[in-house]
């Protein structure tokens, strides 16, 4: 249950509250860097879990929760800050939210959780990306957060129909 892939996951979530703090003292592109540490574990945590054979169902929950809590931080940040709308992060807090509350619910009620497939770990650097152009203010920042969002809408899409063939492949 605890080996190295699920520490990493851990250190990332303990990571949330050092871009919080870096951030709010108004150090939002060092905020960045944190981030960007945070997104170093969770590539490094997946490649020594399947790398190891230590994939675990905790680590298959709790790697996309931490990585759903980190985002939803980063994201209400970024409305705190006026850099994003409240209708972008309302957005991307539904879907979010969503796929934290399901995997939950999934996963306490006996059922299989998905793994990050391939759209998923792309929309995951999409919105790196995005942060970063919103971040240094750079140009057609916002334009491209949407073109993400709808991205990502597409990979949860994605998830449900695998999710949907993976529990009902357990129960044949």
């Amino acid at each position: 249950m605890w080996n190295v892939p699920n520490l990493l996951t851990i250190a990332r979530l303990l990571l949330i509250p050092v871009y919080i703090i870096v951030f709010q003292a108004g150090h939002v592109k060092s905020a960045f860097f944190v981030l960007l540490a945070a997104g170093l574990t969770d590539i490094l945590d997946g490649h020594i879990a399947r790398r190891n054979k230590q994939v675990t169902q905790l680590g298959s929950m709790l790697d996309p929760l931490a990585d759903k809590l980190m985002m939803i931080t980063v994201i209400l940040l970024l409305v705190w800050s006026d850099r994003i709308s409240w209708l972008a992060a309302a957005a991307i807090f539904l879907r979010d939210a969503g796929m934290i509350v399901g995997s939950a619910i999934f996963h306490f009620r006996g059922l299989r959780t998905v793994p990050a497939n391939s759209l998923g770990k792309l929309t995951t650097v999409l919105y790196y990306i995005a942060i970063l152009l919103l971040v240094f203010e750079l140009p057609y920042a916002h334009v491209y957060l949407w073109l993400v969002i709808g991205i990502s809408v597409a990979a949860t899409l994605l998830y449900i129909v695998q999710f949907n063939v993976l529990n009902r492949r357990e129960k044949a």
